[in-house]
C-alpha cells in the first residue's frame, strides 16, 4: 500500500466498521429507493464465467429461476430455467431487489447492496484477485457462504444455500454526508498549519 497508494491518513469502507476510520458501505440512493420484494428468482453476476459454463451449472438446479447478467452476450435469451441478459444497471438493481438471493463475485458493491437489501448471498471470489479473496474472508466471517469455483464438489453448498432461509442482518445507514463532514472538519486546518510553519 505504501507504493500503490501513498498517504498520511487512511479511511476505508468495508462490510463492517472494523476500526475507527473504517466505515460501512455507501449504498447508492437508487438502491435505497428501490422497492424490496421477493419474486422467487435468483440474480447472478459472475463475469469471470462465460455463459455456457453458467448455464451448464445453473440448469442442474431445476427448481430455481436464475436471472443471469452477462458481459459476454448482448442479446437476451433463455435456456430452460436460466434467463441471460446483458449487463444493465437499472434492470440489475430491480432484479436484485425482487430476488430471493444473489450469486455473485466477492467484489464490494454488489455483495454490500445484496446484504443491504436483506437478500440471501453466495459469493465466488475471482482467482488471483487479492481484494476479492479478502472480501470473501470478511463475508465468510459474517456467515455468508463462500465457494472457490463452480466445480461439482460445491453443488451441495449451492443447494443448501438455495434451501436455506438465512439472512445476514446488517445495518448500513446513510452516513455519506456525515463522513465527508467529519473528514473535512478533521483535516481542513492542515494546509493552514503548514502555511504558518513556513511563514514562521
Amino acid at each position: 500500500m505504501k507504493n500503490y497508494a501513498p498517504n498520511t491518513t487512511q479511511y476505508g469502507f468495508h462490510f463492517k466498521a472494523y476500526a475507527e476510520n473504517i466505515f460501512t458501505p455507501v449504498i447508492r440512493r437508487q438502491v435505497r429507493d428501490e422497492r424490496i420484494q421477493n419474486q422467487g428468482h435468483y440474480t447472478v453476476y459472475l463475469p469471470a464465467y462465460d455463459d455456457p459454463r453458467l448455464i451448464a451449472k445453473l440448469t442442474k438446479f431445476k427448481n430455481v429461476n436464475w436471472d443471469v447478467f452477462s458481459k459476454h452476450n448482448h442479446k437476451p435469451f433463455r435456456t430452460k430455467n436460466v434467463s441471460v441478459q446483458a449487463i444493465h444497471n437499472e434492470r440489475f438493481i430491480t432484479s436484485m431487489a425482487s430476488s430471493e438471493g444473489v450469486l455473485c463475485g466477492a467484489g464490494f458493491e454488489t455483495p454490500a447492496e445484496a446484504l443491504y437489501m436483506k437478500k440471501k448471498l453466495l459469493v465466488i471470489p475471482m482467482k488471483n484477485q487479492y481484494e476479492q479473496q479478502l472480501n470473501a474472508v470478511a463475508l465468510s466471517q459474517m456467515g455468508v457462504p463462500v465457494i472457490k469455483n463452480l466445480d461439482d464438489k460445491f453443488d451441495m453448498v449451492i443447494n443448501n444455500w438455495i434451501e436455506s432461509n438465512r439472512i445476514i442482518n446488517v445495518d448500513y445507514p446513510d452516513m455519506t454526508q456525515v463522513i465527508i463532514d467529519q473528514i473535512i472538519e478533521k483535516h481542513s486546518q492542515i494546509p493552514l498549519i503548514r502555511d504558518i510553519r513556513k511563514s514562521g
